[in-house]
């Protein structure tokens, strides 16, 4: 049985759609791509496939992570190309490598999140983040299925700045001319996760940060932090096996 690795995107409208979903399109685009699948034993086989991480809905992604188990030595750069052509637009393969063996959850503790927020000036927000990350704890609500849960935000922000917004964006100078505040934030794994819109409720309890529309996140990357910080990619002991 031969192991894969894929990273892929989650792009435009289909942010909105649930891990569910995506799943389900992923298992038929690798039928239509006759992908030779490994399936589990049982009474209800089914394909091997795991997700690692997902993006929760309404947030777009740059950087998910899926494995996939065959019976047959499949080409990567060959799965690829086939999964891209059976794939919806918006959901793009970047890379498909070959496992080289361990635990690929084991080499992803944190993510980096890009989160517009339109109307919202950039002094105002960098005002916000220094009163975060100069916190030692900020407490926020989140609504759950049990109902509401007080989690503490500030032990999983690694860090956090304010990105200076492109000259060229869309060159639209309408949309230049409006103020947009853009955070980038990378959050480390733990229990329960923290979410980019957990983030942004912790700005409004340090600084009544308040957005006058709903921001747009995007998973820009996850992996593994290293001493300095930064992350580093999951695939990248494979690639380099």
């Amino acid at each position: 049985m031969q192991k894969l690795r894929l990273r892929y995107t989650k792009r435009g409208r289909l942010r909105f759609t649930s891990h569910r979903d995506i799943a389900r399109t992923f298992e038929r685009a690798l039928r239509r791509a006759g992908v030779p699948m490994a399936y589990s034993q049982g009474f209800s086989p089914h394909p091997k496939v795991s997700w690692v991480g997902a993006a929760p809905t309404g947030v777009a992604s740059e950087a998910e992570y899926v494995e996939v188990s065959v019976v047959e030595r499949v080409d990567p750069v060959a799965l690829k190309a086939a999964l891209d052509e059976a794939l919806p637009p918006g959901i793009d393969v970047v890379d498909v490598v070959q496992s080289t063996g361990g635990n690929l959850t084991e080499r992803i503790d944190a993510s980096e999140w890009r989160v517009e927020l339109d109307g919202v000036e950039p002094d105002a927000l960098a005002e916000a983040v220094r009163a975060l990350l100069a916190a030692d704890a900020v407490e926020v609500e989140r609504l759950t299925k049990d109902g509401k849960r007080v989690i503490d935000v500030r032990p999983a922000v690694v860090s956090a700045l304010v990105e200076p917004r492109s000259s060229d964006a869309g060159h639209d100078d309408t949309a230049l001319s409006r103020p947009c505040g853009i955070l980038v934030t990378v959050v480390r794994q733990v229990t329960p996760t923290v979410r980019p819109d957990d983030v942004l409720n912790a700005l409004r309890v340090v600084a009544g940060l308040v957005p006058p529309v709903p921001a747009r996140a995007t998973r820009m990357a996850q992996g593994r932090l290293d001493d300095e910080g930064r992350l580093v990619d999951p695939l990248q002991q494979d690639k380099e096996s």
